[in-house]
């Protein structure tokens, strides 16, 4: 106002600025110093707003003191206090809470102390449910307004353990895996506290590529002394974890037993199983052979059924795997089992590096020319199938044991020829014979069963081949020459078997066919 304004033009400090507004400042001056010296502008004119703040010390009646949270604990012993007065005679009213609190954060205030309970015994608290407690102090003083002067304040109690994860003692994981195989999981934990653990909890889990969570079961694991170590050691099965996983472990989860502190306690590993997205091979043979499509078989056949997997690690050893069907000539389908000697199951002998599962099958079929299907289909563990389609052949039957006519191929031959016929019935006959004679109808060579090599009911090209020498290893002359089968089946001759279109009687006089040998 106008006092402020003379003041300052009384000790010289007055301005006008382009407007002939008065400026007015805040300045440090001492009243005999009439230099001018200006700290800031207090105002730039009649419309600028004006703020001042200051702080005021103002004694209260009330005030508190709260101690960190202390523990956790496996028992609790005492609480001791101690402090002094500002004065004598003091007013001073001073009193501490002891306040439980549990994992979940929870306060319980348990004890309220008085100034004349300075030793208290907290025995009866339950650290089980409290495992931490917190001190309060309320001070007050409505007289003097001093503060009650805290000396210390002390909590006797049985400290929780510490362990922590040691991977520097003992650490065993492998990143990435083909599927089936076996991961070797390990990891060391160690009690680095003075105060035993009890039997430790551990948890294992798997999280798949679908955030789907596994739990493995362990057992409780050994109590844990001071400075000793658990080594855990788990197999997992990758079968189900194709894909990218990760692996979870945590020693004492979920508080089981108190404990100082829980972020050193477990783990998260990722880890990657490659996927087995591979078919596997099936084989199938007739009495050692593979067939063609309505080939003439044993009303008895051994058939082999062979799947190969190229997994080292997921094996063919269940037999829910495999299904064999057999469709009859009056359109019935039979599903057979492995519970009996029809069909047997050998599992695959990894100690050879093998992963082929073997099924050996052996159904009892009867017919004059009556035709079946068998029907075959497989799959890997993972459910990868045998192709796109099940196998399916079909094949004949004949029971009555016959013979076909015998041809020889090649004919005519320069160096070696082989034999061709087809049997029926249920076994091969127990002694077959060929015969090779001149024109004249003098034998120059027999051949016998053994020699012709392994005979089967159906089709047979004999591994054995005539190279045109005779019963002493001599070459014999160009020309043509005759031959015959000679067969006995239980004592009896087999008889001729005919098949629809076959014309081959026409090449043999008498049962005798020819051939030409020249070189």
């Amino acid at each position: 106002g106008n006092s402020l304004y003379h003041e300052l033009k009384s000790q010289g400090f007055y301005s006008i600025d382009s407007f002939n507004r008065p400026r007015a400042f805040i300045f440090m001056y001492q009243k005999n110093n009439p230099e001018f010296n200006p700290d800031f502008v207090f105002s730039e004119g009649i419309y600028d707003k004006i703020q001042l703040s200051h702080s005021f010390i103002a004694p209260d009646t009330l005030g508190y003191i709260t101690s960190p949270k202390f523990g956790p604990a496996v028992e609790w012993k005492e609480m001791h206090w101690r402090g002094t007065s500002l004065e004598l005679n003091s007013d001073d009213d001073p009193s501490v809470q002891i306040i439980g609190i549990d994992y979940a954060g929870n306060n319980t205030v348990l004890f309220n102390v008085k100034k004349s309970q300075q030793d208290v015994d907290i025995s009866s608290v339950n650290a089980v449910q409290y495992p931490y407690i917190q001190l309060k102090m309320r001070n007050i003083d409505s007289v003097k307004l001093t503060p009650y002067q805290l000396s210390y304040w002390r909590l006797n109690y049985v400290p929780a353990p510490e362990g922590a994860l040691t991977p520097n003692l003992f650490f065993s994981v492998k990143d990435t895996l083909d599927q089936g195989e076996k991961m070797h999981f390990g990891i060391a934990f160690k009690n680095i506290s003075i105060p035993a653990f009890d039997s430790l909890k551990v948890k294992l889990s798997v999280i798949d590529n679908n955030n789907v969570t596994h739990l493995l079961q362990l057992p409780k694991q050994k109590p844990l002394i001071s400075g000793d170590t658990i080594l855990l050691k788990y197999d997992i099965d990758t079968k189900p974890y194709s894909g990218a996983n990760t692996l979870f472990v945590d020693f004492n989860p979920d508080n089981d037993q108190p404990e100082e502190y829980h972020y050193n306690n477990f783990l998260y590993k990722d880890f990657y199983v490659k996927p087995d997205n591979f078919n596997p091979l099936l084989d199938v043979t007739f009495d050692g052979v593979h067939i063609l499509n309505r080939d003439i078989v044993s009303a008895r056949p051994h058939i082999l059924i062979k799947v190969k997997d190229e997994s080292k690690f997921l094996l063919l050893n269940d037999t829910s795997l495999f299904k064999v069907q057999i469709r009859y000539p009056d359109g019935s389908l039979k599903t057979y089992h492995f519970d009996n000697d029809t069909m047997r199951f050998t599992a695959p002998d990894m100690a050879k590096g093998d992963n082929t599962a073997t099924i050996d099958f052996s159904p009892q079929l009867s017919g004059d020319d009556e035709e079946y299907e068998l029907i075959v289909s497989g799959k890997d563990v993972v459910g990868n199938t045998a192709g796109a389609l099940d196998y399916r052949i079909n094949f004949r039957v004949i029971s009555k044991p016959m013979i076909s006519n015998l041809l020889n191929y090649p004919n005519p031959f320069t160096t070696s020829t082989s034999f061709v016929f087809t049997v029926t019935g249920s076994v091969v006959p127990q002694n077959i014979r060929i015969q090779i004679l001149t024109v004249t109808g003098k034998v120059i060579r027999e051949i016998t069963k053994d020699e012709l090599g392994p005979l089967r009911i159906g089709r047979n090209i004999t591994e054995f081949k005539w190279d045109g020498t005779d019963m002493y290893g001599q070459k014999v002359a160009n020309g043509v020459y005759l031959y015959r089968v000679l067969t006995n089946l239980n004592g009896k001759s087999l008889e001729k078997f005919k098949d629809d279109g076959d014309t081959t009687d026409k090449y043999f006089t008498k049962g005798y066919g020819k051939m030409y040998f020249m070189r």
